[in-house]
């Protein structure tokens, strides 16, 4: 069983940054992905960013160029860089993972943007 632990939000103002980080209890570059979605109230989960294994990535529209998504293989790790936040990225943002024959998610992490 593979854990996902996502930390890093937080409350911020409009205009700035957080970063926040997701820790796997598995290898990361074992994962076919992994990935960030969040999901804010009333409305459905969406994919903000995506890391495939061999590096390549995928954002969102409303996440390109203010977003990036990065990992460090050898903390079994994966972040997300979020700047020039708006208050419609408020959201509970959740680390996703999709190996061969599973997939998982983190519990979320809260993300506030005040305007």
């Amino acid at each position: 069983q593979v854990q996902l632990v996502e930390s890093g939000g937080g409350l911020v103002q409009a205009g700035g940054s957080l970063r926040l980080s997701c820790a796997a209890t598995a290898n990361i570059f074992s994962m076919n992905s992994t990935a960030w979605y969040r999901q804010a109230p009333g409305k459905q989960r969406e994919l903000v960013a995506l890391i495939s294994r061999n590096g390549r990535t995928n954002y969102a529209d409303s996440a390109r160029g203010r977003f990036t998504i990065s990992r460090d293989n050898a903390k079994n790790a994966v972040y997300l860089q979020m700047n020039s936040l708006k208050s419609e990225d408020t959201a509970v943002y959740y680390c996703y993972a999709n190996m061969v024959l599973n997939e998982y998610w983190g519990q979320g992490t809260q993300v506030t943007v005040s305007s």
